[in-house]
């Protein structure tokens, strides 16, 4: 049975990361980042952002070292195709409140279409956004960690090494 999948929140975060929309598998198991194709877990070791590689069954751990999850749409689907425009239109409202209310140091948009859709802006850049949506939170777009991409992982990884130096920073202050 597929359901929405839990957001892993807290006051206080130091990075959110925000996906597109739960995987059939995530909603099947009730983890973020649960396809197996999905190279979520090894980008975040690889890059710096965790000291080992995590799997999607322990999603929830990852608080304990700062990181939340949440989705700019919870219904899962195959693909972000599915996604419908009042579900992105809510979930934008949504996600505003839940970035507002949380606060957390820097929230990092999982895929360009995640944030395009958030900021209603188009031609986005890899990386830290100016203006923000939400004042005091640093932006940062890196690319969609799904098999279905077609960038060379070396390249993700070193888009997400960008925001492992920034996390790095922001810890310090």
């Amino acid at each position: 049975m597929v359901h929405e999948i839990p957001d892993h929140l807290r006051e206080d975060l130091l990075l959110l990361f925000v996906g597109y929309n739960p995987s059939i598998r995530s909603g099947e198991t009730g983890h973020h980042y649960a396809n197996p194709h999905n190279r979520f877990w090894t980008i975040l070791h690889r890059s710096g952002l965790t000291s080992r590689k995590y799997t999607a069954q322990e999603d929830q751990d990852l608080l304990d070292i700062g990181y939340g999850f949440t989705n700019i749409v919870a219904r899962p689907t195959r693909t972000a195709a599915e996604i419908t425009k009042e579900e992105y239109k809510e979930g934008k409202r949504l996600l505003q409140e839940k970035i507002s209310y949380y606060k957390p140091k820097i929230v990092c948009f999982v895929g360009k279409g995640v944030y395009e859709q958030y900021s209603n802006r188009r031609n986005v850049t890899w990386g830290i956004q100016h203006p923000t949506v939400v004042e005091n939170v640093i932006e940062f777009v890196g690319p969609s960690s799904s098999g279905l991409v077609r960038m060379r992982i070396e390249d993700v990884i070193e888009i997400y090494r960008e925001l492992a130096h920034l996390v790095v920073q922001k810890n310090r202050s």
